[in-house]
């Protein structure tokens, strides 16, 4: 089991590989497989395997990942394999394995996508300001022609429950919060209380990324979105908490928290006004009620955030920078109530 650089490559059994995809996809290699991890972690493994003359990418769950339901290979591939025909650009998809024995554990092929992630302002000021605004935009406009998509349409009317989705979510965060707890948090309990209480009609349901940002994205050499990847989290239900999350996600690199993209403060790159006016025209959904979506979003970033500091706490996290996570939850929680106090984008 090694890459083509003769190290060891967990996870990916190339042996076993190449005889699976000889079973299920008769011709498709030309030549002895190699692979190499692109990235790996606490998320889904991700490896790029190559023949020799073509290249492809494997997606599987960590290494002795136990909830399988966390990180189902099947979701995955089955959203994918669904928007193939739709506007929004997703790699293709070849083959899904379910069988453990192959790989120790399910995993698919998919489409390798030639792109780049960005991460960085310093990416994306490299490039200069009039490609960073066409690349801000192009991921405001992969957002909203996926929430256009009738799921129905596309074969994933039972890929979720969108009907109370707005409330799972809540409480769902609110249990997360309660699970971390180590010191008083009076804004936490103050903004769930008006999440609670303050729930508007969900917007029309849609099928959600759940993790929307530019770094899941990825951009070709002419600047344009040419896949949305990492789908691990998508299910149906209200599109706008996708819109939400992203701008807080963006907001999260004014607090110094490690790991954070900073894309949004590279020159050109859209600022939030632009974004949800950009988002509200293309989708056509109404964001009137957008402060209750980034109250949402502020606290579940909080809950994650408090989460991890509490494994600070107990020494339950490697590498530095993880001491000063918890000072971004109160500032968090504080935007949640203010957006939800003046309904403000």
């Amino acid at each position: 089991m090694t890459d083509h650089n003769g190290t060891d490559l967990p996870g990916l059994d190339v042996d076993r590989l190449t005889a699976w995809l000889a079973e299920v996809e008769p011709g498709l290699l030309t030549g002895p497989l190699t692979g190499r991890l692109i990235a790996g972690g606490r998320s889904n493994l991700t490896y790029e395997i190559s023949d020799g003359k073509s290249a492809w990418i494997v997606r599987r769950p960590p290494l002795g990942h136990v909830l399988a339901t966390a990180h189902d290979m099947s979701r995955e591939y089955r959203v994918m394999t669904a928007l193939a025909d739709t506007d929004v650009p997703v790699p293709a998809t070849y083959a899904l394995c379910e069988d453990p024995d192959v790989l120790g554990a399910p995993f698919y092929l998919m489409e390798r996508v030639i792109g780049t992630p960005y991460r960085l302002a310093a990416e994306l000021t490299a490039i200069g300001a009039d490609r960073t605004r066409t690349i801000s935009t192009g991921m405001v406009d992969a957002l909203a022609d996926l929430h256009t998509v009738d799921p129905a349409k596309v074969g994933l009317a039972d890929f979720g429950r969108p009907s109370g989705f707005l409330a799972r979510q809540v409480h769902r965060w609110k249990k997360q919060l309660d699970a971390s707890y180590s010191r008083d948090l009076p804004d936490a309990d103050e903004l769930y209380g008006k999440l609670a209480a303050g729930q508007p009609p969900q917007s029309p349901d849609g099928i959600v990324h759940g993790d929307y940002r530019l770094d899941n994205v990825l951009v070709d050499s002419g600047d344009r979105v040419v896949a949305v990847i990492d789908w691990e989290m998508a299910t149906l239900g209200d599109p706008l908490t996708d819109v939400a999350l992203l701008l807080l996600y963006q907001r999260l690199g004014e607090l110094g928290v490690p790991g954070v993209s900073d894309v949004a403060f590279a020159p050109g790159f859209l600022t939030e006004t632009e974004v949800l006016d950009r988002y509200a025209e293309r989708s056509g959904r109404d964001l009137a009620h957008f402060g209750f979506y980034l109250g949402l979003a502020a606290f579940k970033l909080a809950a994650i955030l408090e989460g991890i500091h509490y494994r600070h706490l107990h020494g339950q996290t490697v590498g530095s920078g993880f001491e000063i996570v918890g000072s971004g939850v109160e500032t968090l929680l504080r935007t949640g109530i203010e957006a939800l106090e003046g309904n403000n984008r």
